[in-house]
């Protein structure tokens, strides 16, 4: 096998360098995952993932993880409300008795993050992860590389896959091809005990997602694990827009105003999220890798997820696309199909450029659709059509 007696170093914890290192595993490949955190309990924010049966699922069970994840997932959780802006109800599969059926391919179970990154942990062998890893940079040793970590640390490792996200440091030993705004900024906060915090809110999400159209804008808001909620503003705006604002994203009431001046046409319901929400928000400018991207493949080194591929989350790819990225990496470094590890990592990213190419072509269709004037409409179509698929 081509990673006999080699150290594989995984960049990354996140869902794609988790589900990585426990398929290497299972092929007794000596690996580590570096991860930022201090330890696993640090808080791991952000919306619910909903995995697809040909990606995420597909390497849930090639990872022999399909029976925890069955019993992990929040059922109801991809129950979808659209509304306008006065959060009139124009579509509900609230009342569809879709059955939970994993094999068929418009049923995609919604988890926590948190409960994934929990399943994954505990899948590895003691020692896996290297918590408190900040990596710094690196440099070519023998046919490897030294790793540099932030804490003062080194490692070697003979291959090193970076899953460290949009704002990777391991993608420009791999190519200098930058990801290009989107045009498209979202503003995020989080609901703790959205029950109590957002009554309102949370009677109408009951437990699945929202999503708002009007006006350009929208409001896109989902249940969490834990009673929580979390939601995002998403509108146009210019690149810069996060500096430019002069908003203090930790001051609710600052934040309440911008919101009043810029959704003037929205309810006053939206106001209930911004007086509740826990501080501070965060801006998040929405970047997409060209969709034309390629590089030379390395004997020793290559990326996944967002690293590789960056994308709008306008058409629930992002963490699925990691994962699929992962099984479909460790199928070919753990083949007897290629004869060298560069010839297995070109295989692989040559793949995994044009299917993430084709994803984020939808991803950006989809963000134009959502943030245009004819939104409601075209989203309510598209919904009524998957109904009835």
């Amino acid at each position: 096998m081509l990673l006999q007696n080699k150290q594989v170093a995984i960049i990354g914890g996140g869902p794609g360098g988790l589900t990585l290192a426990r398929l290497l595993q299972l092929q007794n490949v000596n690996v580590k995952v570096y991860e930022r955190d201090l330890n696993k309990n640090a808080r791991v924010q952000g919306s619910l993932l909903d995995l697809h049966n040909d990606s995420g699922l597909a390497a849930i069970r090639k990872a022999d993880l399909f029976n925890e994840f069955k019993n992990n997932f929040l059922p109801g959780a991809d129950k979808t409300l659209i509304v306008n802006e006065q959060a009139a109800i124009f579509f509900s599969d609230h009342d569809t008795n879709r059955e939970e059926d994993f094999d068929n391919e418009y049923f995609r179970p919604e988890i926590d993050r948190g409960t994934l990154r929990k399943i994954l942990l505990e899948s590895l062998q003691p020692e896996t992860v290297v918590w408190n890893s900040h990596f710094d940079s690196m440099e070519k040793q023998n046919n490897g590389w030294l790793l540099h970590f932030k804490n003062g640390s080194s490692a070697y490792a003979d291959v090193v896959i970076g899953s460290d996200g949009a704002n990777s440091k391991i993608r420009p030993y791999i190519t200098n091809i930058k990801a290009i705004y989107s045009g498209i900024t979202m503003l995020e906060g989080n609901v703790y005990d959205s029950q109590k915090a957002v009554p309102n809110i949370d009677s109408l999400c009951k437990g699945g997602k929202i999503m708002a159209f009007g006006n350009n804008k929208n409001i896109l808001l989902g249940q969490k694990g834990g009673g929580d909620l979390g939601f995002y503003a998403s509108f146009r705006a210019n690149e810069n827009w996060t500096a430019d604002s002069g908003l203090d994203y930790s001051d609710k009431t600052q934040i309440l105003n911008w919101f009043k001046n810029e959704y003037p046409e929205w309810s006053t319901i939206w106001y209930e999220l911004f007086e509740n929400v826990t501080t501070p928000f965060i801006p998040r400018p929405i970047y997409c890798m060209p969709l034309n991207q390629t590089w030379e493949a390395l004997p020793n080194a290559t990326i996944i997820g967002d690293a590789a591929h960056v994308m709008p989350p306008f058409a629930g790819e992002g963490a699925n696309m990691a994962m699929l990225d992962a099984l479909e990496l460790s199928e070919c470094l753990t083949s007897n199909k290629y004869d060298t590890l560069q010839e297995a990592i070109s295989f692989y990213e040559l793949n995994m450029r044009e299917r993430a190419s084709k994803a984020a072509q939808e991803s950006l269709e989809n963000g134009d659709k959502m943030h245009s004037e004819n939104a409601l409409k075209m989203m309510l179509d598209f919904f009524s059509k998957g109904l009835r698929g």
